[in-house]
């Protein structure tokens, strides 16, 4: 028998849902205004909507991240797929934040904007809307994926590298899932089968982190300080990953007192592509030989710090953290040292 998919639409706000005010664009159409812009998705599937933010995306941060989740849980058994509708600024950790707060689902749970609002003439907001319906109400989706410009992207592997065009997001270190030309779905990855495991929501983030972006002679006290007052610090490194000596041994001061004092550290890479390896040089070596460091490898910086998030709530032990740091969830690390190169699960 045919089953007709139910899908409910999550309006937060951002671009798509933006008007023009004296102060520039904010956020005003309705959860039900997007709708009355894609008319056609009505043959597709049975829609329904929920206002659940009207605000850009610049605010949103993990208190907006949880009441999302919260929604989707509570709506879970009655729908077949969510849609959330949301800036583009943020967008890629939000669905960084949704992959690991909705693990093992067998549901989708797609992640979509706009650079342009769409009540206007010319905009990409009608489009992706509309195919963020059909990937949601198709029965090989599952899972948190970014539906933005005819791409379908992890929710995992994404980030935004254009302010204004339309094709704002590229997947990074990974193959794209899906693209939608047409109103035809064409899979790339189509790895539904391989979920394990019970459907598990999450309710708890420690926002309580910081990223520092190193610069060349910037002083090792300025972790030292850091490490004092968060409860983890990931440090965007240059290259494959190393930490700067000027003479003075001040950042492997700052991590050897970091780690005493039970502090989480992750090492990650400015460099967009291909990854961090601190085993390739001296400056990286030492420091991950001697101190057993936490690298985010192929992670983009957006999984790297929604999973320090998600990791530190579920525990702040070290070797806990690690091995909770090193769990593959919706493909977010490839690139793992031997002992972790079994732990897969595929979310």
């Amino acid at each position: 028998m045919f089953h007709r998919k139910k899908i409910l639409v999550i309006a937060t706000g951002g671009t798509i849902a933006c008007k023009q005010s004296e102060n520039g664009l904010m956020p005003a159409i309705t959860s039900d205004e997007l709708l009355d812009f894609v008319p056609e998705v009505k043959q597709i599937c049975d829609v329904e909507t929920v206002q659940l933010f009207n605000i850009d995306s610049t605010n949103v941060g993990p208190d907006v991240w949880l009441k999302i989740v919260e929604c989707i849980e509570k709506a879970y058994d009655y729908y077949d797929g969510f849609v959330v509708c949301h800036g583009t600024d943020t967008l890629a950790y939000t669905a960084s934040a949704l992959s690991y707060l909705i693990q093992n689902n067998r549901r989708p749970v797609v992640v979509t904007g706009a650079q342009k609002p769409i009540n206007l003439p010319v905009t990409d907001a009608r489009t992706n809307l509309r195919d963020s319906i059909l990937f949601a109400a198709d029965d090989r989706s599952h899972g948190v994926n970014i539906v933005f410009g005819g791409k379908v992207i992890s929710g995992t592997r994404a980030k935004k590298e254009y302010s204004k065009s339309y094709n704002a997001f590229t997947t990074i270190n990974f193959p794209e899932i899906a693209m939608i030309q047409d109103s035809r779905i064409v899979y790339f990855i189509n790895d539904k089968e391989r979920i394990s495991g019970h459907l598990r929501f999450y309710h708890s983030l420690n926002a309580n982190i910081f990223l520092l972006k190193l610069i060349p002679g910037i002083d090792g006290a300025f972790l030292e300080m850091l490490l004092e007052k968060y409860d983890g610090v990931i440090i965007e490194s240059f290259g494959v990953g190393g930490l700067p000596d000027y003479g003075d041994h001040s950042f492997y001061e700052a991590i050897q007192k970091g780690l005493q004092a039970g502090k989480i550290i992750v090492m990650a890479t400015q460099v967009t592509h291909e990854g961090s390896d601190m085993s390739v040089y001296q400056v990286g070596r030492r420091m991950k030989t001697e101190f057993n460091l936490i690298e985010a490898y192929d992670m983009t910086l957006e999984a790297t710090v929604t999973k320090t998030m998600w990791a530190l709530a579920q525990s702040s032990d070290y070797d806990s953290f690690r091995d909770l740091f090193y769990r593959t969830i919706n493909h977010d690390m490839l690139f793992q040292n031997e002992k972790y190169a079994s732990e897969i699960c595929i979310d």
